[in-house]
């Protein structure tokens, strides 16, 4: 893979950060805004945000089996065959075939393109059955912005990368907390929750075990597209959204690099590093923003296998973070501290006299 692109926002819709490329010395075109790149299975939220919106949940049994449409007979990734199987459990495996099932006989194209425009993809969109599986071609920012929706309790704000503008001389001519539109729901707050548990899941269960943050609850979703010509990762926290792509300028396939090995990998290295020395906000819809003791060991092992030699090498070039245990450890005294009743403070006793 000779290139990647990354951008990063904060959950009020302020962008922190863009990387058009590897190199802009190299290269000045920047792939975050302007390349259109297939998506893959990192699409599939948007199919699933609208099943969410139309009755369905998590638990939500759908065939995985071989499905048909016209003449497009989609596969599961290496061709595996699932049964029936729960949409968080399609949602974390990505299964191929079950939001097409949902789309052909439950969902349509129309109102899945219209999910995805209103929670803020710009790039054009075809309206086509294969775009179920990711096939349109979308921008970096286009899924940062539309992930960014699970992480503002199911509102699209307004994407901006300038605060406020003052003269020299002090008046401000604009300031985006007045003069910004409001936010504008897109998601019911059932849907979100429902979206919210089954991408959190992800991390854990499914495809993304090494996007799995240390002692901090994450959600997202890969994403490979035909010929591993495109790797995603997008994902989420109480926090930040982040959305990571590789690949060639020139399409030429990668060597069978998937959403959930380098992509996943870049971001939970990111991610680690913004979480360091700030408040944890939960993701809308869960209850706080820490794993439990289960999933924490799950994360951990997972953090292992994806970092690596390659955390060890970069280690000296970011501030030291705390280990699992130790974090934990912290918090729960922190906790102890909170819950402690008040003592009062002794009286202060009366001057003795000289002997």
């Amino acid at each position: 893979v000779t290139e990647g692109a990354m951008v990063v926002g904060e959950t009020n819709g302020a962008v922190r950060a863009i990387v058009g490329g590897r190199d802009y010395g190299a290269s000045q075109f920047n792939r975050a805004t302007k390349a259109l790149r297939q998506s893959g299975s990192s699409f599939k939220p948007y199919v699933y945000a609208t099943a969410m919106e139309h009755g369905f949940t998590p638990d939500s049994v759908v065939s995985g089996a071989p499905i048909s449409w016209g003449a497009w007979s989609p596969h599961n990734y290496n061709d595996g065959r699932a049964g029936k199987v729960t949409l968080i459990t399609a949602m974390a495996k990505s299964v191929n075939t079950v939001p097409v099932r949902l789309a052909k006989n439950h969902l349509g194209i129309g109102p899945i393109k219209a999910m995805a425009e209103a929670m803020g993809v710009e790039s054009p969109l075809e309206s086509h059955k294969t775009m179920v599986l990711g096939t349109s071609g979308m921008t970096v920012m286009d899924q940062a912005t539309g992930y960014s929706v699970f992480a503002q309790n199911g509102f699209v704000g307004s994407r901006h990368g300038i605060t406020q503008l003052v003269t020299r001389t002090g008046e401000v001519v604009y300031d985006f907390a007045k003069d910004a539109p409001p936010p504008r729901r897109v998601l019911s707050e059932q849907a979100l929750k429902s979206m919210n548990t089954m991408l959190a899941a992800v991390p854990v269960m499914g495809t993304a075990r090494r996007a799995a943050l240390p002692d901090i609850v994450s959600a997202g979703k890969t994403g490979t597209t035909q010929s591993y010509r495109d790797a995603w990762y997008v994902g989420f926290t109480g926090n930040y959204t982040a959305a990571v792509w590789l690949g060639n300028d020139d399409f030429t396939p990668t060597n069978n690099m998937t959403g959930g090995s380098l992509p996943a990998m870049v971001w939970q290295r990111l991610m680690v590093y913004a979480h360091q020395n700030i408040d944890l906000k939960p993701i809308p819809g869960l209850d706080h923003p820490f794993v439990d003791e289960e999933i924490a060991a799950k994360a951990e092992e997972a953090e292992k296998k994806s970092a690596g030699q390659a955390a060890a090498d970069t280690a000296a070039e970011r501030p030291p973070v705390l280990s699992s245990q130790t974090t934990r450890a912290l918090r729960d005294i922190t906790r102890l501290f909170q819950s402690a009743p008040v003592l009062q403070a002794p009286a202060t006793p009366e001057t003795l006299s000289a002997l």
